[in-house]
């Protein structure tokens, strides 16, 4: 079983833990460090048990805080997710009416044979 320095507030401590472990031991311990130098820097000096303690408690606000953000938006997600789902918007397009489509080949009909006449014609 590995034994890994880890530093807190200031203090080195030697923890034991499960091969493979260490990076997690470390990771922990940084958070914990972290609360701790606060302490330090804010209080001075303290016992150690009393600086592990109130770094302790202060981790474990921010834990419960993130629980109940968590809670909420797993809430919000369930809430979400169990609103039916609207119904597809029906577009209608309207269609061409026939005796439009028969209008403009009147019209290209016509144009054409206006063209036809016009190239007819002698050019002065």
């Amino acid at each position: 079983m590995p034994e890994v320095d880890i530093h807190i507030g200031g203090r080195v401590f030697q923890v034991a833990c499960q091969a493979g472990e260490e990076h997690f031991l470390r990771a922990a311990a940084s958070l914990l460090d972290a609360e701790a130098q606060l302490l330090v820097t804010q209080m001075g000096r303290l016992p150690e048990s009393r600086m592990l303690l109130m770094a302790g408690l202060m981790l474990a606000d921010k834990t419960a805080a993130l629980e109940d953000e968590l809670r909420l938006l797993r809430q919000k997600l369930a809430e979400l997710e169990a609103r039916a789902t609207p119904a597809p918007v029906r577009i209608e397009v309207p269609v061409i009416p026939p005796q439009v489509a028969q209008t403009l080949a009147e019209i290209a009909a016509r144009a054409e044979a206006l063209a036809e006449r016009v190239e007819m014609e002698p050019t002065a």
